[in-house]
């Protein structure tokens, strides 16, 4: 189990989701409800085909669910099957909930006895794993978030505020009130702080049943910002990356920072 675990980490933290095949994703079966006690169910999984379970399951292992209030929530009847995770979480408290999957690890390779090797895994493992006669040592950290949002009632603003850690998104528009034929912006920030140049990739689902990606490249201007132009409604997977040298891990010479968002576009 620590083994795959690693192996996702380092899917989703170590390169860029767009420079493979496979894109890694949350889904709920709904973004936006209403009603006395609603519930959502959440697929969690690494596809070849957006928002199909082609490939292997994504683990909940860093799962992070803020609700309304800003208060943290546990996901109910938790599961990892062959293609997929998936839980349930209800919906307690009026207004917007942040559902997210958040991987923190380090990567360190050094030369030992003239051999090359290799590890990943977590901060707290990587003082136990380097040997003191290691050579030439490289530690590179981490982070990944990907994450959805959901809505019971009117939207609600407090759960999505930015942790200022690694990458995340501020939606200028709520995320859980896009419409087709609109255009929203959205701002990046790195450790809280909006970032130039960075380059973002948005993606309708169903690309299982198209014979190209469609994917729509756009780069933030000098306050961390770029619009999307919403085409058609449906389930949109949003992707970005970078690296910087601000490291929380001490032995760590460089950071390599993941984001990727599922957003629901509304019909008119």
């Amino acid at each position: 189990m620590k083994r795959f675990f690693l192996s996702t980490l380092l899917l989703v933290s170590l390169l860029p989701a767009t420079s493979f095949a496979h894109k890694v994703w949350l889904r709920p079966s709904q973004t936006v409800l209403s009603g006395p006690e609603p519930w959502v169910t959440v697929d969690a999984a690494v596809s070849n085909d957006l928002f199909y379970f082609n490939h292997f399951p994504l683990r909940l292992d860093g799962l992070e669910i803020i609700a309304p209030s800003g208060t943290a929530v546990t996901a109910e009847n938790q599961s990892v099957g062959k293609y997929r995770s998936v839980f349930d979480l209800p919906l307690t408290e009026k207004g917007t909930y942040r559902i997210a999957i958040v991987n923190r690890g380090v990567f360190a390779g050094w030369e030992e006895d003239g051999e090359r090797k290799r590890f990943r895994g977590t901060p707290e493992m990587l003082a136990d794993a380097i040997p003191a006669n290691a050579e030439n040592v490289q530690v590179t950290e981490s982070i990944g978030r990907i994450e959805t949002f959901v809505t019971n009632g009117a939207p609600s603003i407090e759960s999505i505020q930015p942790t200022g850690e690694g990458v995340e998104l501020v939606p200028l528009t709520h995320p859980n009130d896009l419409y087709a034929g609109e255009t929203t912006k959205f701002r990046l920030v790195v450790n809280g702080e909006p970032v130039e140049g960075m380059e973002v990739t948005v993606i309708r689902g169903e690309t299982r049943y198209r014979n190209a990606q469609d994917e729509v490249q756009l780069t933030t201007d000098a306050n961390g910002e770029f619009s999307v132009a919403w085409d058609e409604p449906g389930m949109y997977w949003l992707e970005t990356s970078t690296e910087d040298k601000k490291t929380s891990v001490p032995q760590a010479n460089s950071r390599r920072l993941s984001y990727a968002a599922t957003l629901e576009v509304l019909p008119q």
